[in-house]
């Protein structure tokens, strides 16, 4: 999930694509950790990975830096584990690395076909922003008055989609245009976040095809 870029020094998915593989290093790290938080601190590290995400929107370019993206996707990992936690005790471990191997797969296969095929994917933009306006509305309503049934499936299966179809929108836009240098970490921070939602809302489909949902 990322704006349009232009700038005259930029680089391409080749570049980008290892900076995305640390993020996912430091994100397993802050998941380690996270085994050894206290139940208390999670809801504060919450807050404070909201908190970074808004303000990583409205800084962007040069304030938003690799000390930033990696302590973020650090937080992140950390307040992810009691995640996993609760679909390991729902669904098994065995479970919880298929969901994580089908999130890989997939998210894999839609990026390589963005970044080689070099196909306009820009015609998405405006169907995955209602699509995750739409997203947020249901989140928001299931807190309140949770989901049932096939109402739950289809939120599921909307969220696969709109973060697949972010990936292509953004392995696509990065892989035509280029990222101006100073604009990498924003673009990596889009793109670790389309994984780690797309690996949540697998999660959510393998827990509801075990009969364990959140």
């Amino acid at each position: 999930m990322q704006p349009s870029y232009s700038g005259s020094r930029t680089v391409g998915v080749n570049r980008v694509l290892p900076m995305f593989f640390l993020s996912l290093l430091f994100a397993l790290i802050g998941t380690i950790v996270g085994t050894q938080v206290p139940t208390a601190f999670f809801l504060p590290l919450m807050i404070i990975e909201i908190g970074m995400l808004i303000a990583a929107m409205f800084l962007r370019k040069r304030r938003v830096g690799y000390t930033f993206l990696y302590l973020f996707t650090f937080i992140s990992g950390v307040t992810f584990y009691p995640v996993l936690a609760h679909y390991t005790a729902g669904i098994g471990g065995d479970m919880v690395m298929a969901a994580f191997g089908v999130s890989t797969l997939a998210y894999g296969a839609t990026a390589l076909y963005a970044w080689k095929s070099k196909a306009d994917f820009s015609f998405l933009g405006g169907f995955l922003m209602v699509g995750i306006i739409a997203l947020i509305a249901l989140s928001l309503w299931n807190m309140f008055m949770p989901l049932g049934g096939t109402m739950y499936l289809l939120f599921t299966l909307l969220g696969i989609f709109i973060f697949i179809g972010f990936t292509l929108y953004d392995i696509s836009n990065i892989a035509r245009n280029g990222v101006p240098e100073d604009m990498v970490p924003m673009a990596v921070l889009g793109l670790y976040l389309n994984f780690i939602n797309l690996f949540l809302f697998v999660l959510r489909l393998f827990g509801i095809n075990l009969g364990s949902d959140d």
